[in-house]
Order: C-alpha cells, then sequence, then structure tokens
C-alpha cells in the first residue's frame, strides 16, 4: 500500500511546486509580442493549477463556512492591517461603540456599525485585521477576505506610518479572486459540442491574438466553444472570464492617522500611493467627505414613489444600484407588481421630459428619479 502511495506522490507532484516553478519562470520572461503566447500559457497554468489547488482545500474543510448577516441598504467592508485606526473610524463614522456593539460572525469577530446619510442606510463592517499571506491561510486571513466576496464596497485603511502596506492588501486581495475597482470584462463563452474553438471580437486586442486565446482555452479544458469578445481585454482578464469566479467590487483607499504626519512627509506619501481620501478618525478630519465618497462609490440609485394626483414621498426612496431597471423597482416593492405593471410616469434624469410615459420594464432608472407606478 505504501509503495502505490509513494508511486502516486511521483506521478502527481506538489502543486504547490509548480505553481512556484512557473511563476519563477513568468518573472524571468519579459513580456513583448515575441513572449506573449508563451506568458498567457504560463498564467493560464498558474491560474488552472490554484483552481485545483483550491478545490482540494475545500474537499478537506467541507462543511466550514463563513457568512455575514447583512442589513441596511448596502454593505461596506473595512478592511487593513491590525491597529490602523479601523474600529475608530467606524466609530467616527457611525457613532457605533466598539466595545458594546462587537458580536460574532460565524467565529469571525465583526464590529457593525449604520451609517444613515442621504436616505440610506449603509452597514458598515470592520473585520478582523489581514497580514501578508492572507490569501493563502495565514490568521484568518482566508475566511476574512472569503466573507468580502458578497459585499457592495470595500474601504482599505491604511496607517500614515506603513504606507507599504497597501500594496501587500491589494495583492491578497487580487489572490483572494476580488477585483478592486474593476469592471467585470464583457466576454461570452459557450461551450459547444463540435467546431473546435470559434472566436468572434468586436474590439481589437493588441496583445491577445487568437492562438493565444484558443491555446488558453485548452488549458482549461474547453476544446470546442464559441467565444464573443466585446472588452479590450488583456491575458489575466480573459483567464477571469474563464474562470468565472471572480468578485468585482467597488473600492476606496483611505489613509489615516494623518495627525503624526508632516504636511512635507503627508504630501511625499500622497503621491507615493494615492489614497482616494487621506483622514484623522482620533480627530474627525474629513470624515463627512468620506461618507459622501462611501456614499457616491457604492452606487446608489434612489427612486421616490408617487400616487397618482399626490405629492411624491421625498423622504422614503426605495433604494437599488446602478443600472437598476423598472423591473428591479417593482420586484422590490412586490413581486406581483411586475406581472401587474402597465406603464409609469417617470420624472428625473432618465427621461427626456418630466411626467414621460414608460411601457417597458427594462427602462433604466437614474438617482433620484420620481416614479409613479400604473398597474392592472
Amino acid at each position: 500500500m505504501e509503495n502505490r502511495i509513494d508511486a502516486k506522490r511521483e506521478i502527481m507532484p506538489d502543486i504547490d511546486a509548480q505553481i512556484q516553478e512557473f511563476e519563477k519562470e513568468l518573472s524571468t520572461t519579459k513580456y513583448n509580442k515575441r513572449t506573449q503566447h508563451h506568458i498567457g500559457l504560463v498564467k493560464a497554468k498558474i491560474a488552472a493549477l490554484k483552481d485545483k489547488k483550491q478545490v482540494r482545500e475545500k474537499q478537506k474543510k467541507a462543511g466550514i463556512g463563513y457568512t455575514i448577516r447583512k442589513s441596511g441598504d448596502a454593505t461596506a467592508v473595512f478592511l487593513g492591517f491590525p491597529s490602523v485606526g479601523k474600529s475608530t473610524l467606524l466609530n467616527g463614522l457611525t457613532n457605533a461603540k466598539s466595545e458594546v456593539a462587537e458580536y460574532d460572525f460565524t467565529t469571525l469577530g465583526v464590529i457593525p456599525g449604520m451609517l444613515e446619510y442621504n436616505n440610506t442606510k449603509i452597514q458598515l463592517l470592520d473585520v478582523p485585521g489581514i497580514v501578508e499571506g492572507a490569501a493563502s491561510g495565514r490568521g484568518k486571513g482566508r475566511e476574512v477576505l472569503s466573507v468580502i466576496r458578497g459585499i457592495d464596497l470595500i474601504v482599505v485603511v491604511l496607517d500614515v506610518t506603513h504606507p507599504g502596506h497597501r500594496d501587500i492588501i491589494l495583492r491578497e486581495v487580487n489572490e483572494a479572486g476580488i477585483r478592486l475597482n474593476q469592471k467585470k470584462p464583457d466576454v461570452k463563452i459557450t461551450k459547444t459540442a463540435k467546431n473546435g474553438i470559434r472566436i468572434g471580437k468586436t474590439v481589437p486586442l493588441k496583445m491577445l491574438d487568437d492562438p493565444t486565446i484558443k491555446d488558453i482555452l485548452k488549458e482549461f479544458r474547453i476544446n470546442n466553444a464559441d467565444v464573443l469578445i466585446r472588452d479590450r481585454i488583456d491575458v489575466d482578464q480573459l483567464i477571469d472570464a474563464i474562470e468565472g469566479n471572480k468578485a468585482y467590487i467597488p473600492g476606496i483607499v483611505v489613509l489615516n492617522k494623518i495627525d503624526l504626519a508632516d504636511p512635507q512627509k503627508l504630501e511625499e506619501l500622497k503621491r507615493a500611493i494615492k489614497p482616494d481620501i487621506i483622514v484623522s478618525a482620533k480627530n474627525k478630519l474629513n470624515l463627512e467627505q468620506l461618507k459622501e465618497m462611501i456614499f457616491k462609490r457604492i452606487g446608489f440609485v434612489r427612486v421616490y414613489m408617487k400616487e397618482q394626483s399626490k405629492e411624491p414621498d421625498m423622504t422614503m426612496p426605495a433604494v437599488l444600484f446602478e443600472g437598476a431597471t423598472l423591473h428591479e423597482l417593482c420586484r422590490k416593492i412586490h413581486t406581483s407588481f411586475i406581472n401587474r405593471f402597465r406603464f409609469a410616469r417617470i420624472w428625473g434624469k432618465s427621461v427626456k421630459f418630466p411626467g414621460q410615459k414608460i411601457v417597458k420594464l427594462s427602462h433604466q432608472l437614474k438617482d433620484d428619479d420620481v416614479v409613479e407606478l400604473h398597474l392592472n
């Protein structure tokens, strides 16, 4: 029996060792038109090996899961190293008292607070601090990163005395399959029974030719498929589209504790790490600006309802997100409204003139629209 096990180990070398070998090869190969095909294949091999490793680890941890209890109209998570001032920042934005409000989210200590802003309620969560190697399981990093995949905004909090944490956090987030401030590429891959791989493109691709696309697909055992590409993508985005398991989440980078830096040092840090905003949670500096930034980056669409011959209620909007349609509005109010819908009259940015009659549920709404629904 032992001989059979040893033989199997020789046939199936360690996945981590294979990944390291390919990553070393990648780091020593310059990217240019001549090497793009080779680099694309190496990246595909690394991604496929990481997928295999992830499947194995999930099988070992079957039955263990982590979730976040959501409330409010949207959820934002504060992510950073330990002791960067996340709890102080949470308290400053929400008037929460972390020492009182702390409670447990499936064994992860998470401090919740609620930010009420512009007729919306935004749940803010301070998750445990992460460190380098979090995506690989160091500390509770893997659990922390896994639970934030379904939230609406990531607020990366940096300490002014440790600016190097920025690149580490962004790398760990990326390794966890989270694409911060990236748009999901418009790539459609439809597997077929035969005819090989057929590629259609509506945009030119500079550094990604058809042979490379086909060979990358084959690394993922896709030999027959229709591929339609509508965005200018690179190799990494193609691999993401093939895997189909990435989370695309908006983010804000906050540089905290600016009260500890002199003006010259602060200017140097702003040029070096390019934060979206600088704050002092301790001194409550720029917290109102941060509230506005959180609100805008989430991409709310507040829709105010109006009854016929009455003024609209401008205090209690239906809160949706960018891209929301009349169909989603009806579903949010009551699912029966979808089948009962006749038309809507709309005042606001989504229509050409006030009170315009809209008969299609696919009509896209804009923030601050006023909607009068007419139902059967």
